[in-house]
């Protein structure tokens, strides 16, 4: 049977890395969704919350802003070390 879930459950593997570079810029999911607003992309804050719980999946275009955002590879972001579990 296929899934489309991380091996713990997580419908993304960023989510954690987006959290702590979120955490580390000191901005809230708030702030972080309106800087995701001006790469064009509609978010809200319920969803960088879902996306960071990995409740909700991120598509290819999300995860480029996020990347143009914190500054890093999309690679950085989906990445274990990034995300906290190497």
């Amino acid at each position: 049977m296929f899934t489309n879930k991380a091996g713990d459950g997580r419908n993304n593997l960023c989510g954690a890395a987006i959290s702590a570079q979120r955490k580390r810029m000191k901005l809230s999911q708030r702030e972080l969704a309106e800087k995701m607003q001006l790469e064009g992309i509609d978010l809200d804050k319920n969803a960088v919350q879902r996306i960071e719980c990995g409740k909700r999946f991120v598509t290819d275009i999300e995860l480029l802003a996020f990347s143009r955002i914190f500054q890093l590879t999309m690679e950085q972001l989906v990445s274990e070390q990034a995300d906290g579990q190497k």
